[in-house]
C-alpha cells in the first residue's frame, strides 16, 4: 500500500434492516446502479455511480454479522497497520464493537460514533 493512502476513506456501507428500499432511494437519488452481492441468503448492494468502473459505496441488511449494528453508514480509513492503529485507538479511548479479525477492525470512538480500519492489500504487481 502507498504510504499516502494511510488515513484516507477507503470504502463506506450503509447498514439498514430493508436494504432493498435504500439500494432504490439511492440509486434514485444519486444516480447509483445496484450489483447484488451474495450473502448466503440474501444479496447486500455495491453501488457504483452510472457510467463508472469504480464502486461509490455498499447498501447491507442488518443481517449476520451486521446484525447488532445500528442503521447508519459506516466509514472505513484506510491504514497501514489495523493491529496497530486499533492499538492507538483503545488507548485513546475507542472500545472494540467486535473482535478484531483479519485485516478489519470495527470500533467506537469516544463520542459513540463507529467506524472502521481497514488495511488495504499491498502493492503487489501481477506475475
Amino acid at each position: 500500500m502507498a504510504e499516502s493512502e494511510t488515513g484516507r476513506v477507503g470504502w463506506v456501507d450503509l447498514t439498514v434492516d430493508k436494504a432493498e428500499s435504500l439500494r432504490d432511494f439511492y440509486s434514485a437519488v444519486l444516480g447509483w446502479e445496484a450489483e447484488g452481492l451474495d450473502m448466503g441468503g440474501y444479496d447486500d448492494y455495491v453501488m457504483t455511480p452510472r457510467g463508472s468502473d469504480e464502486p461509490a459505496a455498499g447498501v447491507c441488511h442488518r443481517r449476520g454479522q451486521n446484525s447488532d449494528l445500528p442503521p447508519q453508514w459506516i466509514v472505513y480509513f484506510v491504514v497501514e497497520d489495523v493491529e496497530a492503529a486499533m492499538t492507538i485507538a483503545v488507548k485513546r479511548g475507542a472500545k472494540l464493537v467486535r473482535p478484531f479479525e483479519g485485516n478489519l477492525a470495527l470500533l467506537k470512538d469516544p463520542a459513540g460514533a463507529i467506524f472502521a480500519l481497514h488495511e488495504a492489500p499491498g502493492d503487489e504487481e501481477d506475475d
